[in-house]
Parts: structure tokens; sequence; C-alpha cells
């Protein structure tokens, strides 16, 4: 199952996000976003968890959580849409 997890502190590494998650199950993947150029956090990211009840209940258990000063959003991710530049 891929979770978004949306404002998160700038400062939280992949480690950080996978540890909050692994409290609810196997986590596959931690992965945040950042910036191409500047290579700077755009404080969100997706976690892959190979149990969908446990990524059901991290999401129920996480959203809206402090973390790190910060309420995270946490919420079953959406498809991808496809832009014009994915299209060829």
């Amino acid at each position: 199952m891929n979770i978004y997890v949306g404002n998160l502190s700038y400062s939280i590494k992949e480690d950080g996000l996978r540890e909050i998650f692994e409290e609810y199950g196997e986590v596959s993947s931690a992965k945040i976003i950042t910036d191409r150029e500047t290579g700077r956090s755009k404080g969100f990211g997706f976690v892959e968890m190979a149990n969908e009840e446990e990524g059901n209940a991290a999401i129920e258990n996480l959203n809206g959580k402090d973390v790190d000063g910060r309420n995270i959003n946490v919420s079953k991710a959406r498809p991808r849409k496809e832009s014009f530049s994915d299209q060829k």
C-alpha cells in the first residue's frame, strides 16, 4: 500500500520517516520528495507498506499526529495523474 505523507518537517530524513511507520508494520520503502536543484525536502513523501491492513492502521493513527512540531497529513496515495510532459 502506497501512503502519502504531507506537512513534514524539512529536517526529517527517510530513516526517520520509516521509523514512524514501522510502529504499525513492515515498511517496504520510505521516500522524501526533494527539490531537484537544491536537494532540499519539499515537505512531503511516500511510504510503501507491505500489508494493506497495517497501512490502514498507520493512516488512522498517524494522520494529524505531531511530528517535529508539525501535524502531518497521512492518506492513501492517489495514482499520479499523467502530465502533458509524460505523454509521448
